[in-house]
């Protein structure tokens, strides 16, 4: 996986222990809304503020260190990278990353140029499916 801190040495923004907290709790969750982050660095950080978070998160989205993936409940945020869908388990609300065909980013780059892709599947994943056949 990228180095953290190097992400951070190589933008504009300063590198900041609270910084470096967020992006290593986004490499570990994959993708985390600010609340879900907020509870894993503040036992790191237990003064920090859930409007340091706000502004951390603007700061790293902003700079494109992060992106936000909108979902129909509280945005969730994950490190940057290639173009990608989200699968969305209808049950549980987990969230996970799906490779695109590049074929297919540049058919949508060629017909839209300059936009931005966010493809979203929905369905149920393979654990609720489990747990379904269970009861």
């Amino acid at each position: 996986m990228k180095n953290i801190k190097n992400i951070l040495d190589n933008s504009t923004l300063k590198t900041t222990p609270q910084r470096l907290a967020i992006l290593k709790e986004l490499e570990n969750q994959g993708h985390a809304s600010i609340e879900e982050i907020y509870e894993k660095i503040k036992e790191m950080f237990p003064s920090i503020s859930l409007a340091t978070i706000y502004k951390n998160i603007t700061s790293l989205k902003e700079e494109g260190i992060i992106s936000e993936v909108c979902l129909h409940q509280k945005p969730k945020y994950e490190l940057s990278k290639e173009d990608h869908a989200h699968f969305i388990c209808k049950n549980c609300g987990k969230v996970i990353d799906v490779p695109l065909n590049k074929s297919i980013i540049n058919d949508i780059e060629e017909k839209f140029p300059d936009t931005q892709k966010e493809l979203y599947i929905y369905g149920i994943c393979k654990e609720c499916k489990k747990e379904m056949k269970k009861k």
